[in-house]
């Protein structure tokens, strides 16, 4: 499984569409293209289209992101437990997934109420147990 690390990958997967949803979080797909046609430009007459970036150099695996805004999880250490919870379970689903660019991103914030800590048990156990649930129905 391989990483989303420019902000050109992760726009384009999150153009794909959301392909399933839990409460907290959303799954974007995107079929592994070099760019969307509309934005690749034409060679001159006579040229090759030469220096095209492609986004996805490795076509036959997965490729993931994570995206866990300040807005929703204020602190670095709930912020930092979540996308390394997201990583882990894609890792888990790697063979299950389709080649496409996948982005997961934090939707909601988990109530301070709930979840005062920063990163406790409960709130390590209800982050893996939605990313299991977004996973299973995205590879459906």
């Amino acid at each position: 499984m391989q990483r989303l690390k420019t902000r050109a990958q992760y726009e384009a997967a999150m153009a794909g569409g959301t392909v399933s949803r839990t409460p907290h979080f959303v799954l974007h797909r995107a079929p592994l293209e070099a760019r969307p046609e509309a934005a690749r430009p034409e060679p001159a007459p006579g040229r090759q289209a030469k220096g095209l970036h492609v986004l996805f150099a490795v076509r036959d695996e997965p490729w993931i992101g994570a995206i866990v805004p300040k807005r929703w999880a204020k602190r670095a250490v709930t912020r930092n437990g979540i996308k390394r919870q997201i990583y882990n379970v894609s890792a888990d689903f790697a063979t299950r997934l389709p080649a496409a660019a996948h982005v997961v991103r934090l939707r909601m914030d988990f109530a301070r109420a709930q979840f005062p800590s920063a990163w406790s048990d409960a709130l390590h156990d209800s982050v893996r147990g939605e990313l299991l649930q977004l996973f299973e129905q995205a590879r459906r």
